[in-house]
């Protein structure tokens, strides 16, 4: 499948294409497409929610601007939401910075018949932790382990696991900071700290780069998705989660014997 990443596999972020040229060309049948996507998802996590044998993980990643909310929005606009829950991974307050660095993740994961869906994630622990030295080399080291034994656990209990990472350029950053900036009603989403990260964005790209090393099995694959142009990103993401649902072929439950007998004075 695009983009997906081959383990185990050394990626360099610095030579995969952030734009959608070089794998679509035609932004409205590229949108039509989207569309159909979307609708065959609203579908399928409808008998997904019924069978409730099954989950489904959604991983979403990113530098800061990258899409992640708009992500969210668009690719599941119409689908029910009592089968989908987001959870959003900020910063750890001080009751969950007194448990393990998987407490907080552990509790969001989604139910048999649910679509959970994560705005950043336990990757953090490996990314930001990393970068801001907020814990030591051995300990954020040792994570990448941890972490596969938990998504293992996961699967191994029903639930499937897509990760994206969206791969915006620096230049795209750029401006949709300076959107945040010029348009009042977004200035509410743009955080001074945020251009922190951005000055360590090489080393965002290394700790990104020996997460796909890492922690890349074929059962919780990542996929590097060209985020610069939202319609194609919606698009590639749409055809992952469709596939994979597609895969896991959700049933709506057998009927209870005897209903044909029974008649509704």
């Amino acid at each position: 499948m695009p983009h997906r990443v081959q383990s185990p596999s050394q990626v360099r972020l610095s030579e995969i294409p952030t734009r959608a040229e070089s794998f679509h060309s035609d932004r409205p049948q590229a949108e039509d497409d989207f569309r159909a996507l979307r609708d065959e998802l609203i579908e399928l996590q409808n008998v997904l929610y019924a069978q409730r044998t099954d989950g489904l993980l959604v991983v979403l990643q990113a530098m800061d601007a990258g899409g992640k909310d708009s992500t969210i929005r668009k690719v599941f606009r119409g689908v029910n939401p009592q089968g989908v829950r987001v959870s959003s991974f900020k910063a750890p307050s001080k009751e969950e910075r007194a448990h393990d660095f998987l407490w907080r993740i552990h509790q969001a994961v989604p139910a048999k018949g649910m679509i959970g869906v994560f705005n950043r994630s336990h990757y953090e622990d490996v990314l930001v932790a990393r970068v801001d030295k907020l814990v030591a080399e051995e300990v954020w080291r040792s994570r990448y382990e941890q972490i596969n034994d938990f998504e293992r656990l996961l699967t191994d209990s029903g639930t499937r696991i897509l990760k994206f990472y969206l791969h915006i350029s620096l230049d795209e950053q750029k401006k949709r900071f300076q959107k945040r900036l010029d348009v009042p009603e977004k200035n509410w989403k743009f955080d001074p700290r945020d251009l922190d990260k951005r000055r360590d964005w090489d080393k965002y790209m290394a700790a990104f780069e020996d997460v796909f090393l890492h922690c890349s099995p074929d059962t919780a694959p990542w996929y590097i998705i060209p985020a610069d142009q939202k319609w194609y990103r919606n698009l590639a993401i749409s055809r992952v989660i469709v596939e994979t649902l597609r895969q896991m072929d959700p049933q709506f439950p057998a009927a209870q014997e005897g209903l044909d007998g029974i008649t509704i004075e």
